[in-house]
């Protein structure tokens, strides 16, 4: 009999309140469902915005002072991520209320979980109480719930985000994807060797996931 095949890991570093972030991901699931295959999906830490202060930034605010983004412009890019959202099953609701916020505790908090065996669904929770629930995820309030809402005990999550116990080791593993020439988010690492930049569509992930079928077998 032969042994099960190793399922294929996806390393992926990533921002949860990096838009292209979830719509990768929701890509790259669309071409594992139309190529069939299954992968061990990994999570690392990235900021996108490490200086970003406790009280956040109103977004279009931020957009502004950092990329020169016009408020039409802003309009704009907000819609077509939106509308992309929706083709993938993924709801974002912006609004102009909407705050970029520091996500160092998140990012500590997805380190905790990964020991756990949750750090996906935490991952996906956390995406979802951003963009689609418009929740400050730099609130350590909120990110105990998200961690008790897919199975992890809050007041230990609470805990962990109190005290920083995870802290340095997650700027650790940030400074390694830095160190390895990760400047922009969704970065994704197929099979330890094959580096994906950004948000390909389901196509292209599909591509890379056959050529390493094809090289596995």
């Amino acid at each position: 009999m032969q042994p099960p095949p190793t399922p294929l890991q996806i390393d992926i570093v990533s921002d949860v309140v990096c838009p292209w972030c979830i719509i990768g991901f929701k890509q790259l699931e669309q071409a594992m469902g139309a190529t069939g295959m299954g992968a061990y999906v990994r999570w690392h830490p990235f900021e996108l915005n490490p200086q970003m202060p406790p009280e956040g930034q109103n977004l279009r605010e931020h957009l502004a002072e950092k990329y020169g983004t016009t408020p039409e412009q802003s309009r704009t890019a907000r819609q077509r991520l939106t509308d992309l959202g929706d083709s993938l099953g993924f709801t974002f609701h912006y609004s102009d209320d909407t705050r970029m916020v520091n996500t160092f505790a998140a990012h500590q908090l997805l380190d905790w979980a990964a020991e756990q065996n949750l750090q996906h669904p935490l991952k996906m929770a956390l995406f979802a109480a951003f963009f689609t629930e418009g929740k400050d995820v730099s609130d350590h309030a909120v990110l105990a719930a998200a961690a008790g809402a897919v199975g992890l005990d809050p007041a230990q999550a609470r805990s962990v985000l109190d005290s920083g116990s995870h802290a340095e080791q997650t700027r650790a593993k940030q400074r390694v994807w830095l160190e390895r020439g990760i400047s922009g988010v969704p970065a994704m690492v197929f099979a330890g060797k094959y580096l994906v930049t950004g948000a390909q569509g389901a196509e292209g992930y599909a591509e890379v996931l056959r050529r390493c079928a094809a090289e596995a077998a």
